[in-house]
């Protein structure tokens, strides 16, 4: 593909993306309401529909991270093809971490629509749904992490090779720091919210300010700076 082609599907990779992330996590949040697992497994077999949604909408976004990731590296290869390449390798490991980490929602689906014949003991199902909670709440960190790093050596390659203006490169550069810092602190759970929240608004921005710019705009072709 052309390197405006590129452009353009990674513009509209960025806004499939922001949209299945943003209602995924909604109607996730919204399916399995409540407190402690019992509350929410009977909440999710309340709301089977929103839960079937929300997993299809986090396997959307593991393929626009997969293609966001062919893409940012033909747009940004001709400024340093190695760091273009880690920019690659970030993005597809973010969308497979993702993509494995589906069935831990299919499992909280399966818990808490399970048939009284084959359902565990109300013992073993809370302990389990617990388990699968909290395992969901760090699996979302990891793959997280990933994107964050490889956002960091993108917004860098932009600036570098002014493929887009300088601010927006600043800004994505801001950003992506800001979550790379703030996530491990979130990991250990010396962050919660809503720091936690409030620290992606700046990626959104960024990100959506270059889709709307790629897709209208393109990218400008790269000039090799030194580093």
């Amino acid at each position: 593909m052309t390197l405006r082609s590129n452009a353009r599907v990674a513009g509209i990779a960025f806004l499939v993306y922001i949209a299945a992330a943003l209602s995924g996590t909604v109607l996730s949040r919204q399916a399995s309401s409540g407190e402690g697992a019992a509350a929410r497994l009977a909440s999710i077999a309340s709301h089977v529909p929103l839960m079937r949604t929300a997993i299809l909408l986090e396997l959307v976004g593991c393929f626009c991270a997969l293609v966001l990731a062919v893409t940012l590296y033909a747009i940004t290869r001709d400024v340093d093809p190695d760091l273009a390449m880690l920019v690659l390798v970030c993005r597809v490991t973010e969308g497979v971490i993702g993509a494995v980490a589906l069935p831990i929602s299919l499992g909280r689906l399966w818990l808490a629509t399970a048939a009284p014949a084959t359902a565990p003991d109300p013992a073993t199902m809370g302990a389990l749904g617990a388990y699968l909670f909290q395992l969901r709440s760090w699996d979302s960190d990891l793959p997280a992490t990933f994107f964050a790093v490889g956002s960091t050596l993108f917004s860098y390659l932009l600036l570098r090779g002014r493929i887009v203006p300088a601010w927006l490169a600043w800004l994505g550069l801001f950003a992506s720091i800001l979550v790379l810092g703030c996530l491990p602190l979130q990991m250990v759970g010396i962050l919660g919210s809503p720091v936690t929240d409030l620290m992606w608004m700046p990626m959104l921005a960024f990100e959506l300010l270059l889709a709307f710019r790629f897709i209208v705009r393109g990218a400008a072709i790269a000039q090799r700076q030194p580093a």
